[in-house]
C-alpha cells in the first residue's frame, strides 16, 4: 500500500492508499518523534507554498521570501488545492486544530483581502473553511470571510442576518 504524507481516515484520491485507523492516530499522537516529523512535513509542504510557520506553538504563518514565485504555481494548478484540504484535514486528526485556523486564514487574507491567490478563493471558501474541527473558530473564519468578501451581498457560506449580528 502506499504511504501517506498526511494520512486520513476517510478515502482519498488515491483508492489504493490505505486509510488512518483510530488507533493509529492515538499511537502517532504518543510519539513525540512521529509527531516532530509530522510538523517537519507540514513545514515542508509550506515552503512549497511559499509559506513559513513562524510559531510551532501557535500555528502562526508568514508568506515566505519566495511567495510571489510560488503563488503562481498556486494559482496555476488546482490540484494544490486538493491537497491542502488534505493537510487540513490531516491537522484536525493529529490534534493540531489550531494550526487548521492560522492555515485557513492565511488562505482566507490572501484571497479576500490581499487579492495573491484569486485561483485558491473558491476552495479557501469551500472546502478549506469546514475542514476546521473547531466550531467556534469555524464561525469566526466565516465571519471574517463574510467581512472581506466583495460583493458581501453574493456570501452564501452562512446566513447574514446571523453574520451581521456575530461578535
Amino acid at each position: 500500500f502506499p504511504v501517506r504524507l498526511f494520512p486520513l481516515r476517510e478515502r482519498g484520491m488515491n483508492c489504493c492508499a490505505r486509510r488512518l485507523t483510530t488507533q493509529e492516530i492515538q499511537a502517532f499522537k504518543k510519539s513525540k518523534e512521529v509527531m516532530q516529523r509530522f510538523i517537519r512535513a507540514y513545514q515542508l509542504m509550506l515552503r512549497f507554498y511559499g509559506i513559513i510557520l513562524t510559531n510551532e506553538e501557535t500555528g502562526e504563518l508568514k508568506k515566505a521570501e519566495n511567495w510571489a514565485e510560488r503563488f503562481q504555481n498556486l494559482n496555476r494548478f488546482s490540484h494544490n488545492n486538493l491537497r491542502i484540504t488534505r493537510i487540513l484535514k490531516c491537522l484536525g486528526e493529529m490534534g493540531y486544530e489550531h494550526y487548521q485556523v492560522h492555515l485557513v486564514k492565511f488562505f482566507l487574507t490572501e484571497t479576500l483581502v490581499k487579492e495573491t491567490l484569486p485561483n485558491v478563493r473558491r476552495s479557501a471558501l469551500d472546502y478549506f473553511l469546514f475542514t476546521v474541527r473547531s466550531k467556534r473558530s469555524r464561525r469566526e473564519l466565516v465571519h471574517y470571510a463574510w467581512q472581506h468578501f466583495k460583493p458581501q451581498d453574493s456570501f452564501v457560506w452562512g446566513p447574514h442576518d446571523k453574520l451581521s449580528a456575530y461578535r
